[in-house]
Protein backbone atom coordinates (compact mmCIF):
# COMPACT_ATOMS: atom_id res chain seq x y z
CA UNK A 1 0.00 0.00 0.00
CA UNK A 2 1.44 3.33 -1.02
CA UNK A 3 0.87 5.95 1.65
CA UNK A 4 0.10 9.46 0.50
CA UNK A 5 1.60 12.44 2.24
CA UNK A 6 4.85 14.27 2.65
CA UNK A 7 7.15 15.40 5.40
CA UNK A 8 5.33 18.74 5.26
CA UNK A 9 2.11 16.91 6.22
CA UNK A 10 3.79 15.10 9.11
CA UNK A 11 5.36 18.30 10.45
CA UNK A 12 2.01 20.05 10.11
CA UNK A 13 0.44 17.30 12.18
CA UNK A 14 3.09 16.86 14.87
CA UNK A 15 4.42 20.40 14.98
CA UNK A 16 7.63 21.99 13.83
CA UNK A 17 9.54 22.17 17.08
CA UNK A 18 13.20 21.87 16.19
CA UNK A 19 15.73 20.89 18.81
CA UNK A 20 19.34 21.41 17.82
CA UNK A 21 22.83 21.38 19.20
CA UNK A 22 26.20 22.48 17.89
CA UNK A 23 29.32 20.44 17.15
CA UNK A 24 31.26 22.08 19.99
CA UNK A 25 28.58 21.38 22.63
CA UNK A 26 29.26 18.79 25.31
CA UNK A 27 27.50 15.47 24.81
CA UNK A 28 26.24 15.77 28.40
CA UNK A 29 24.33 18.95 27.53
CA UNK A 30 22.93 17.42 24.34
CA UNK A 31 21.75 14.29 26.19
CA UNK A 32 20.24 16.47 28.92
CA UNK A 33 18.24 18.41 26.29
CA UNK A 34 17.09 15.17 24.68
CA UNK A 35 15.88 13.90 28.04
CA UNK A 36 14.17 17.18 28.86
CA UNK A 37 12.31 17.22 25.53
CA UNK A 38 11.72 13.44 25.48
CA UNK A 39 13.31 13.05 22.05
CA UNK A 40 15.74 10.54 20.57
CA UNK A 41 17.91 12.78 18.40
CA UNK A 42 19.13 16.32 17.89
CA UNK A 43 19.96 18.04 14.63
CA UNK A 44 23.54 19.33 14.74
CA UNK A 45 23.74 22.82 13.26
CA UNK A 46 26.72 25.01 12.47
CA UNK A 47 26.35 28.49 10.99
CA UNK A 48 22.64 27.84 10.43
CA UNK A 49 23.20 24.71 8.35
CA UNK A 50 22.64 21.04 9.18
CA UNK A 51 26.01 19.30 9.58
CA UNK A 52 24.98 16.11 11.31
CA UNK A 53 22.67 14.31 13.68
CA UNK A 54 23.27 13.10 17.22
CA UNK A 55 21.06 10.27 18.45
CA UNK A 56 20.76 8.11 21.53
CA UNK A 57 22.34 5.39 19.41
CA UNK A 58 25.41 7.57 18.78
CA UNK A 59 25.68 8.22 22.51
CA UNK A 60 25.38 4.59 23.54
CA UNK A 61 27.77 3.26 20.91
CA UNK A 62 30.36 6.04 20.79
CA UNK A 63 30.46 7.18 24.41
CA UNK A 64 29.08 4.54 26.79
CA UNK A 65 30.45 1.45 25.06
CA UNK A 66 33.86 3.06 24.59
CA UNK A 67 34.19 4.00 28.25
CA UNK A 68 34.14 7.73 27.57
CA UNK A 69 32.22 10.32 29.58
CA UNK A 70 29.59 12.66 28.25
CA UNK A 71 31.10 15.58 30.19
CA UNK A 72 34.45 15.17 28.40
CA UNK A 73 33.18 14.46 24.88
CA UNK A 74 32.06 17.00 22.29
CA UNK A 75 29.11 16.36 19.99
CA UNK A 76 31.40 16.65 16.94
CA UNK A 77 33.26 13.54 18.14
CA UNK A 78 30.19 11.30 17.98
CA UNK A 79 27.68 12.83 15.57
CA UNK A 80 26.54 10.93 12.51
CA UNK A 81 27.70 12.44 9.27
CA UNK A 82 27.23 12.88 6.47
CA UNK A 83 23.63 13.21 7.50
CA UNK A 84 20.81 12.00 5.27
CA UNK A 85 18.25 14.80 4.92
CA UNK A 86 14.95 15.26 3.14
CA UNK A 87 12.94 18.25 1.94
CA UNK A 88 9.47 19.37 2.91
CA UNK A 89 7.92 17.69 -0.12
CA UNK A 90 9.60 14.30 0.28
CA UNK A 91 7.02 11.51 0.20
CA UNK A 92 6.37 9.23 3.15
CA UNK A 93 7.37 6.25 0.99
CA UNK A 94 10.70 7.90 0.09
CA UNK A 95 11.39 8.65 3.76
CA UNK A 96 10.76 5.01 4.67
CA UNK A 97 12.99 3.83 1.84
CA UNK A 98 15.82 6.15 2.94
CA UNK A 99 15.54 5.06 6.56
CA UNK A 100 15.60 1.41 5.56
CA UNK A 101 18.51 1.80 3.12
CA UNK A 102 20.65 3.78 5.56
CA UNK A 103 19.48 1.96 8.70
CA UNK A 104 18.56 5.18 10.46
CA UNK A 105 15.63 6.24 12.64
CA UNK A 106 15.62 10.01 12.14
CA UNK A 107 15.57 12.28 9.09
CA UNK A 108 16.22 16.00 9.40
CA UNK A 109 13.90 17.96 7.15
CA UNK A 110 15.78 20.79 5.48
CA UNK A 111 14.55 23.90 3.70
CA UNK A 112 17.17 26.03 1.93
CA UNK A 113 19.94 24.33 3.92
CA UNK A 114 18.38 25.15 7.29
CA UNK A 115 16.52 22.73 9.57
CA UNK A 116 12.74 22.76 9.12
CA UNK A 117 11.96 19.79 11.37
CA UNK A 118 12.80 16.20 12.18
CA UNK A 119 10.87 13.10 11.13
CA UNK A 120 11.35 9.89 13.08
CA UNK A 121 10.50 6.31 12.20
CA UNK A 122 7.76 6.57 14.84
CA UNK A 123 6.26 9.56 13.03
CA UNK A 124 6.18 7.61 9.77
CA UNK A 125 4.61 4.57 11.39
CA UNK A 126 1.96 6.69 13.10
CA UNK A 127 1.16 8.42 9.78
CA UNK A 128 0.95 5.10 7.93
CA UNK A 129 -1.32 3.52 10.55
CA UNK A 130 -3.62 6.52 10.41
CA UNK A 131 -3.76 6.30 6.60
CA UNK A 132 -4.58 2.59 6.82
CA UNK A 133 -7.34 3.25 9.36
CA UNK A 134 -8.82 5.90 7.07
CA UNK A 135 -8.74 3.50 4.11
CA UNK A 136 -10.43 0.76 6.15
CA UNK A 137 -13.11 3.19 7.34
CA UNK A 138 -13.78 4.31 3.76
CA UNK A 139 -14.02 0.71 2.53
CA UNK A 140 -16.37 -0.24 5.35
CA UNK A 141 -18.57 2.73 4.53
CA UNK A 142 -18.52 1.88 0.84
CA UNK A 143 -19.46 -1.75 1.52
CA UNK A 144 -22.28 -0.65 3.84
CA UNK A 145 -23.48 1.80 1.18
CA UNK A 146 -22.95 4.81 3.42
CA UNK A 147 -20.82 6.79 1.00
CA UNK A 148 -18.80 6.46 -2.17
CA UNK A 149 -15.07 6.03 -2.53
CA UNK A 150 -12.94 9.07 -3.28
Amino acid sequence: MQVSGTTRNILGSKGRDIWTTTPDALVFDAIHLMGEKNIGALIVVENGEVVGLMSERDYSRKVVLRGRTSRDTRVEEILSRPVVTVGLDTSIDDCMRLMTEHRIRHLPVVENGSPAGLVSMGDLIKWTLSAQEDAIHQLEGYIAGQFTMR
